[in-house]
């Protein structure tokens, strides 16, 4: 997947500079690539914990891992896709090769993660190395997605403009897949075969997503041309520690991201155990990804840290809520899953809002085009926590003795089990969330006097 540098030294201004802003046309299509972004975290974050301990029958803290390792495997290799499309270059542009050929492999991957060939353990392996390849190429797409505001528009608004577009179309991706992929799995008869249609269909999102946004962002390869030898990883690494805005931003989208991971792997088991509707699943997710579409207008006109805690308000308080689903009927408990959503919407804005100041900032102060070393840091955090949530689940159902089952149906759970289950939903991403907004108060906004 490697890409080498062509071309002159030829550059244009950004979109923005050209025109006072990025056109429809490049709005839309970079907001298209949260198809794939949307679908990398929801689908496997809402299938692949459930689908190792109720269908292949493999231990929770183990099925935990299995999410978990290749997550732990772009910690190492996010950086250096990022400095590799800070330094390429090609008729197509810098970042855009990267978006589509890193999509394709990874529609690839989705289909072979779900393919199911095989049961109980060797299963798990298959399950394991396509998730692996899903990973992979997920780090292809998504560092280089992700610097793309930057160099799409040299103005705050309009990234902010970006960004919300990215954030409101992850809602749908979120919003669709969810809600799809586990009646997928019911109509295609559950356990091994239902799920390859859910790997089919999560496929078949992300390669329409990965198209669409190399279609739409002819734009996006028209930021600078790197030096020939520029600054080692290692020296990057070091401007990127020395830039204590970005840090505190870093430190603060792991743990929400941790937030994210332990919501969608623990919505199933919620659904199952406390809800007694394996169905309600969908619901679940469509009431907390719904207000990504319906709130961006109002969170946008906030920016930056204070937003961020307000929007972390309202999720904690939803989670927090959820503690008292067992007497509550099922519409509050979907009232209250739609509270938390909307704090989660405002909190992914200001998060990725707050990134590509961050990068313009390093590039007017350094002079050096980093970003994409930055935005491949931004993007290991983010990934990180959101393995690293299923993993924790998977840990809290393990000590509470949750009963795996090779059936493709859930076993039936002990009290502790479903006490486990509640608390692991419910306490763990408001701590979480408590911690991420303590921590970005180091956040100094770029570009303030």
């Amino acid at each position: 997947m490697a890409i080498t540098e062509t071309g002159g030294d030829r550059t244009a201004p950004p979109a923005s500079a050209r025109t006072g802003g990025p056109s429809r046309r490049v709005r839309f299509g970079y907001a298209s690539g949260s198809l794939v972004t949307g679908t990398f975290t929801t689908l496997p974050g809402l299938l692949l914990l459930p689908y190792l301990t109720d269908t292949l029958g493999v231990g929770a803290a183990l099925a935990g891992a299995v999410v978990f390792l290749p997550k732990a495997w772009d910690v190492v290799l996010n950086p250096f896709v990022g400095r590799a499309s800070d330094r390429t270059r090609t008729r197509w542009g810098s970042r855009r090769p990267y978006v589509l050929w890193g999509g394709l492999v990874m529609a690839l991957g989705f289909a072979l993660t779900f393919a199911g060939p095989l049961p109980g353990a060797a299963g798990a392996w298959f399950t394991a190395a396509g998730y692996l390849l899903t990973a992979t190429a997920f780090a292809f797409f998504q560092v280089p997605y992700v610097a793309m505001p930057a160099e799409l528009a040299d103005r705050e608004e309009d990234r902010m403009r970006l960004v919300a577009g990215r954030v409101a179309v992850i809602g749908v991706a979120a919003l669709v897949t969810g809600a799809a992929a586990p009646a997928l799995v019911d109509a295609g008869g559950g356990g091994l075969a239902g799920h390859r249609y859910a790997g089919a269909f999560g496929a078949v999102v992300v390669a329409l997503g990965a198209v669409w946004v190399f279609a739409g962002t002819r734009t996006a390869g028209s930021a600078p041309r790197a030096a020939a030898e520029g600054p080692t990883l290692r020296e990057q690494f070091a401007a990127a520690r020395a830039n204590p805005p970005f840090m505190a931003l870093l430190r603060c989208v792991v743990l929400q991201s941790v937030a994210t991971g332990v919501l969608l792997a623990g919505a199933p088991y919620f659904a199952d155990h406390v809800l007694h509707d394996s169905s309600g699943v969908g619901p679940l997710v469509a009431a907390f990804v719904a207000p990504n579409l319906l709130t961006m207008p109002l969170w946008s006109r906030l920016r930056g840290p204070r937003g961020y805690a307000l929007a972390s308000a309202l999720f904690i308080a939803g989670c927090l809520l959820f503690l008292a689903s067992p007497v509550l009927p099922q519409g509050a408990v979907l009232v209250t899953m739609a509270l938390a959503g909307t704090g989660h919407a405002g909190q992914l804005l200001f998060l990725y809002a707050m990134l590509p100041d961050c990068v313009a900032q390093d590039m007017a102060r350094t002079g050096r085009r980093q970003g994409g070393v930055l935005s491949g840091v931004f993007t290991t955090a983010e990934g990180l926590g959101v393995a690293v949530g299923p993993f924790l689940y998977g840990l809290v159902l393990q000590l509470t003795g949750y009963v795996s089952s090779g059936t493709g149906d859930a076993a039936a759970q002990s009290l502790t089990a479903r006490v486990g289950i509640l608390a692991g939903f419910g306490a763990l991403p408001a701590l979480a969330a408590v911690a991420a907004v303590l921590l970005l108060r180091a956040y100094d906004r770029p570009g303030r006097p």
